[in-house]
């Protein structure tokens, strides 16, 4: 029978037979429980030790990461409280680049105290409360961590490497990939901030990570539509046709019916004639490298390579507005009427080829807003994690420009925000002070947790940090010749975002406190 209501001792069905629902405490723990478990999944990720996952899928394509983000995208997830937590990590990744890992955790984290807090008859709306002035003083904390440093180079080199140790960048390399991002973001940086689509990143297999180098300018995979054409264009006029090089068809369906070879060869010499426009059109406007959306005929890149022109098929959108950025080009959807003016410009337009693949670097652009980090690695699955890798260090290193600052990591300022809270905590009356207390026993997790995965007692390493805090101001756990150990992480150059903690600390309990406020879930079959 359908879910049905009391009404003057009748039932009365609002809801479909095969609908399901769950009420009260057991749609809670239902949820919760959920939560738990996906954070569960990515705890042993986090920190610089954190340890990999293999995801494989149905099809049996493999994915090997650490980034929280990848980790939850990849999952295959359907409870809806646990699709929660996944978009936390997406808010995350969306917002600040990196820090996906340590707002699931903490999700998870507060999602369990709050269950401690259900059992004790503590209601959700006090959890609630309390939650939301913890997080008022885990900013304050926050900002108070914020480091005076002016954000020159190497305070950012020091930002990126910390983003990117433990993601497969491999410790060794972390330092050079660090110096290439920080240049990457300084070149597309203005007055009003970081231009953070004008940042390419493009992976290649075949070297060694030590090989990835910053272009300036936009790289292709397209080949050339010719053999014959040349390989390097210096001081190169450029044109973005969204077009198609080919014989027009018609809009309707048309037969025609040939009775002699004149016809025949009319028809032909009409074609070749079109083609053969098309070419002289593009090489008379003094179109050096011609980069088109559409399909380029055979014949058309015939003609094109003997005027010495270069060009390029089949560009997808997001590859040809890049190369019109960098250039100056504008996007031409017709070769009847060229314009100078929507030409672009570049100091040099290459192709190498690696392997059995060539791709086209256009660099010195004469708009010069846009970079790419050409990115090298052994495998697939090597170039695939420094990619992610990249992209966050990347992120991280612009947050910190545009959005406020550094912070120092390792934990450090997990452990700030904890004492803060607790020494607050005193002041928020009834039971909401039991849920504040309980956020900063949440917080805790994020340093025993990186202490566990570096090989410490996580105990033990919680004890250390406290009285390492209080004695001196700050206090990180350092993971060195796979143990741990307690120190100032300022001292050695590990420094997060404070945009990326604060976006971890608002958007976790932004889900948590949603997820605990649900006392009944409707599910329909």
């Amino acid at each position: 029978m359908g879910q049905s209501f009391q009404q003057r001792g009748q039932p009365m069905f609002i809801l479909a037979e095969d609908t399901e629902r769950t009420r009260g405490e057991d749609a809670q723990s239902s949820n919760i429980s959920a939560g738990k478990a996906v954070s569960n999944a990515v705890r042993t990720t986090l920190g610089p030790r954190g340890m990999d996952k293999m995801l494989v899928s149905d099809s049996g394509d493999v994915v090997i990461t650490n980034d929280g983000a990848t980790i939850l995208e990849e999952m295959d997830i359907e409870h809806p409280a646990a699709q929660m937590i996944v978009e936390v990590a997406e808010t995350q990744e969306e917002e600040v680049g990196d820090g996906t890992t340590t707002a699931s955790v903490l999700a998870g984290e507060l999602l369990s105290r709050a269950e401690d807090l259900l059992d004790d008859d503590v209601h959700p709306t006090a959890i609630v409360e309390g939650y939301n002035r913890a997080v008022e003083l885990a900013l304050e904390a926050v900002e108070e961590q914020v480091l005076d440093d002016e954000l020159d180079d190497d305070l950012l080199e020091k930002v990126a490497e910390t983003s990117m140790t433990g993601k497969g960048t491999g410790d060794v390399n972390a330092a050079p990939l660090a110096e290439t991002i920080v240049a990457a973001v300084r070149q597309v940086r203005a007055e009003e901030g970081v231009d953070r689509d004008s940042i390419q990143v493009r992976t290649q297999v075949g070297a060694s990570s030590s090989a990835t180098e910053l272009v300036s300018g936009v790289i292709s995979e397209e080949e050339p539509v010719h053999e014959n054409m040349p390989r390097g264009v210096e001081d190169a006029t450029i044109a973005v046709l969204d077009v198609d090089l080919e014989v027009r068809e018609g809009e309707i369906d048309a037969e025609y019916n040939i009775t002699d070879i004149d016809q025949l060869n009319a028809a032909l010499d009409a074609e070749e004639s079109e083609l053969r426009g098309y070419a002289e059109t593009v090489a008379e406007a003094g179109i050096d490298v011609a980069f088109v959306t559409g399909d380029v005929d055979d014949r058309v890149a015939s003609y094109l390579a003997s005027e010495g022109a270069l060009a390029f098929d089949g560009v997808d959108d997001d590859e040809a507005t890049a190369i019109a950025r960098a250039t100056g080009a504008s996007q031409i959807g017709t070769v009847n009427d060229l314009d100078e003016d929507d030409f672009g410009f570049a100091e040099t337009v290459r192709v190498e080829k690696f392997g059995e693949d060539e791709l086209a670097f256009v660099e010195g652009g004469a708009e010069a807003e846009a970079v790419t980090v050409f990115v090298r690695g052994g495998t697939e699955h090597v170039a695939d994690e420094l990619e992610r890798a990249l992209n966050d260090a990347i992120d991280v290193v612009t947050v910190a420009l545009d959005r406020g600052g550094v912070v120092p990591g390792a934990g450090a300022t997990e452990i700030a925000i904890a004492d803060h809270i607790r020494s607050e905590a005193a002041s928020v009356t009834g039971r909401k002070q039991l849920a504040v207390e309980a956020f900063a026993d949440a917080v805790d997790l994020l340093p025993r947790t990186l202490a566990a995965n570096a090989g410490m007692d996580p105990i033990d390493a919680l004890v250390e940090l406290r009285s390492t805090f209080q004695d001196e101001g700050r206090a990180g756990i350092i993971a060195e010749n796979q143990t741990g150990e307690v120190v100032d992480p300022t001292e050695q150059g590990v420094l997060d975002p404070a945009a990326v903690k604060r976006e971890a600390v608002e958007s976790a309990t932004e889900a948590a406190t949603m997820i605990v406020r649900i006392d009944d879930v409707i599910a329909s079959n």
